[in-house]
């Protein structure tokens, strides 16, 4: 039996900064998980989140 997707799904949100960046603080790229409803947030979310590389708060978007 296939079990049926619930409505909420986990997202991975990235930061927008440590991707275009060479110049920063640390190596790597700051990411967030969370979960989003699909049914009343259908497009990507954006959330401002505080990035252990940039040392800052940034833009994440979620990304696949």
């Amino acid at each position: 039996m296939a079990s049926k997707k619930g409505v909420r799904i986990i997202i991975t949100l990235e930061c927008t900064e440590c991707r275009t960046n060479t110049n920063k603080r640390s190596p790597g790229v700051s990411r967030y998980t969370t979960m989003k409803n699909r049914r009343n947030t259908t497009a990507r979310l954006e959330l401002k989140k505080f990035c252990t590389h940039c040392n800052k708060h940034a833009v994440h978007k979620e990304i696949k």
